[in-house]
């Protein structure tokens, strides 16, 4: 207590001379760059409340070296190793659910809503991301990392478990809420534990983990599926996730308290912003469902669309009324979205991961269609992305850590996948080589790049003691972003289809009929033989054209905001 009543009063004291944020940003990064890792979880950060200035000004100052007590780098290695498996596993199961999703709803004579498993998870993910940088800040790192794997696990084996299609479905929503938590607390972990010119090759593992998960996942949940069954794919997760939660427990040390005063747990509890966390969570599903379900071929009229669209407008302005007015602590200042740094950032990554995703969803179609590949096959044409993802994060960490630049390679990440995403348009026309195929390897490059780069420009443009908020709103941008690149790609995939084929099949006999089946099973479009085939074909190579427009739109985006960085020298 004598402690933070000391360091307040040397804040105040500094505070007499009014510096302004020009003049102690520059010290905070260069503190910072130097190798001390400002961003303490359970101090500073607790600490930033009312006074703005007077936090950023202890940051920029401290009195201690904040991570004296913490271990060296090699033990550093360990505990983020640890962390990499948890990132591992979440994302082993996003593509495991992609591929088991046929599988798991069939049996419950439900195939028609196999895509909730999927979006399910992904708006569990974006109504609980925004809480987990304000939650860690309040009780700390490590139990929040905890809380995170506990739901994860909880949410696999309901999946598991499931004895009906909504059980699984509620499963999936659960285990949601705790893949936000282990996507997005590895990275402020990392930015807490080393400097921030480090931060991006140490950011690159965590891609490199996720890539590797991502690509694993699939055909393990199938093999599993196809011999012991797909229960097993979701509850061969949880002592594995158990495992991890005893390792990070073990491992993960959190640095001593300073600065800071005792806290029962009513005063956290009470720090809490529930109603703005409430309200966006509302706007955030709402929004991403009219999307969804727009993209499922529903009109915009409906009057569910409505009501979830009214919804999402009514939540969301009272959400920005009760951040403005109401919230001691907010969820998420919105003094965050006046720093020219967290926007970029945020635009950079979500469009990015928009485009991306819209791509990967539709490059299987195409070579299910053009070539008459196997599933196998077409999901093996996403390998050379999947390798471009991994490479590109890694040469960005080396970059950044050697250079202490992030601007440059930010803006070589959105050429390489916008340049990708227009060869797709201008070549992709049925008839693809096999070093054609290879173009969407500048895509996934892209992606590497964006999302090392990103996170390091936004850290590197704010306060420690906003880094954990910031974060959870850069990853929220991502998943936002990848909901929001899938359902409208799907969408004008689908209206541009059906009316490509009605217009192609005009005074063909059985045209409805043909049209029903070619819009739904991919399978029946292989069987057509002869100027049927070539017409329904056709249509096909032509709306995908069209989709990859989505990306592209979405990669010019990404080379505005990464033209627009202000770069700070690391």
């Amino acid at each position: 207590m004598v402690a933070s009543q000391s360091n307040t009063a040397n804040c105040i004291n500094a505070i007499s001379t009014k510096p302004t944020e020009d003049e102690y940003t520059p010290l905070l990064r260069d503190h910072r760059s130097a190798g001390t890792a400002v961003n303490v979880p359970t101090s500073r950060t607790a600490a930033c409340k009312d006074d703005e200035e007077l936090v950023s000004i202890a940051s920029a100052f401290p009195d201690k070296e904040p991570h004296a007590d913490l271990p060296h780098s090699q033990n550093i290695a360990g505990v983020i190793s640890v962390l990499l498996l948890g990132v591992f596993i979440a994302n082993a199961d996003g593509s495991l659910v992609l591929a088991t999703s046929g599988t798991i709803s069939s049996e419950f004579d439900d195939l028609g809503s196999a895509g909730w498993l999927i979006t399910s998870y992904t708006l569990a993910m974006c109504a609980s991301q925004s809480l987990y940088g304000k939650l860690s800040d309040i009780y700390g790192r490590k139990s929040t990392i905890l809380v995170s794997y506990i739901f994860f696990t909880l949410g696999c084996a309901i999946c598991g478990l499931g004895q009906s299609l909504p059980q699984v479905v509620f499963g999936r929503l659960v285990a949601g809420v705790g893949g936000a938590g282990i996507h997005c607390l590895v990275s402020i972990v990392i930015a807490d534990m080393v400097s921030i010119r480090e931060v991006a090759s140490w950011r690159s593992y965590v891609n490199i983990a996720a890539t590797t998960g991502r690509s694993l996942g699939g055909p393990l949940g199938g093999y599993l599926t196809d011999t012991i069954g797909w229960r097993w794919s979701f509850l061969g997760q949880c002592p594995l996730t158990i495992l991890t939660l005893a390792l990070v427990a073990w491992k993960l040390q959190v640095p001593s308290q300073e600065a800071s005063v005792e806290e029962s747990q009513l005063s956290k509890l009470r720090r809490i912003d529930f109603f703005g966390a409430i309200t966006f969570s509302i706007s955030i599903v709402c929004g991403l469902l009219v999307l969804e379900l727009t993209g499922q071929r529903l009109a915009w009229n409906e009057p569910k669309i409505l009501v979830l669209l009214g919804a999402s407008l009514v939540s969301g302005h009272c959400f920005l009324l009760v951040e403005a007015f109401w919230a001691k602590e907010p969820i998420f200042p919105l003094r965050l979205l006046r720093n020219r740094d967290v926007v970029t950032s945020y635009i950079n990554l979500g469009f990015q991961s928009g485009a991306q995703i819209a791509m990967m969803m539709l490059v299987p179609i195409y070579f299910q269609v053009s070539a008459h590949a196997s599933v196998t096959n077409a999901g093996a044409h996403l390998m050379p992305s999947v390798m471009g993802n991994a490479v590109g994060g890694l040469l960005s960490g080396i970059f950044i850590k050697r250079t202490g630049y992030y601007k440059f390679i930010s803006i070589l990440g959105a050429i390489s996948s916008t340049s990708a995403y227009l060869l797709l348009m201008l070549r992709w026309h049925g008839n693809t080589s096999f070093l054609e195929s290879l173009y969407i390897i500048g895509g996934g490059f892209g992606n590497g790049i964006s999302l090392s780069a990103s996170f390091i420009a936004l850290t590197a443009g704010i306060e420690p003691c906003q880094m954990a908020i910031a974060s959870s709103g850069l990853y929220l941008s991502s998943n936002v972003g990848t909901v929001g690149g899938l359902s409208i790609a799907a969408a004008i995939f689908h209206s541009t289809l059906e009316k490509s084929l009605r217009i192609a099949l005009e005074g063909i006999d059985g045209r409805e009929e043909i049209m029903d089946r070619a819009l739904a099973d991919i399978e029946y479009v292989q069987s057509l033989k002869g100027h049927l085939g070539e017409i329904v074909t056709r249509a096909y190579v032509k709306c995908l054209e069209y989709t990859h427009g989505v990306s592209l739109v979405g990669g010019i985006i990404t080379l505005i905001a990464a033209l627009s960085i202000k770069e700070h020298r690391l």
